[in-house]
């Protein structure tokens, strides 16, 4: 399957047309708004989407991404990764992975680093195929 991937702005058509929907399938409680809000503040702080389509202009798969300098090196952080309900298990995810990991690559990264919810477990199956480890917990505290 032909696939290509695009970086898409917070300003482009394809954000609300393509991105949004797919990001707000993970994260429901982002609205339209709170999605445009947290996407243009997202952007101005390193967050890039990255967007696959088929060849017929279908978005299948989108991962926000940005690199991060930590005392730890620098790293590519996912922040969402996600892949179309109908795209799934079709290698499009896997492909995404790839390209990510080049970028990581090209960008002096020594490590790719995300977050995935306890319950989560087909994702975890998905990172462990791609040969990733649980190498930390992550605590948080609502304010």
């Amino acid at each position: 399957m032909a696939l290509t991937m695009v970086d898409i702005g917070p300003d482009q058509p394809e954000m609300v047309r393509d991105v949004a929907p797919l990001i707000r399938a993970l994260r429901p409680a982002l609205g339209p708004d709170a999605f445009a809000e947290f996407a243009a503040e997202a952007h101005r702080q390193g967050l890039v989407f990255t967007a696959v389509y088929d060849g017929d202009g279908r978005c299948l798969a989108v991962a926000g991404h940005r690199v991060l300098a930590t005392s730890r090196g620098r790293l590519l952080f996912v922040d969402d990764l996600v892949t179309a309900p109908e795209a799934r298990s079709g290698g499009v995810g896997a492909r995404l992975f790839a390209e990510l990991e080049q970028r990581a690559r090209r960008a002096g990264c020594v490590r790719i680093e995300l977050d995935s919810g306890t319950a989560n477990h087909g994702a975890h199956r998905f990172y462990h195929l791609r040969r990733m480890a649980v190498t930390a917990f992550h605590f948080g505290l609502d304010i």
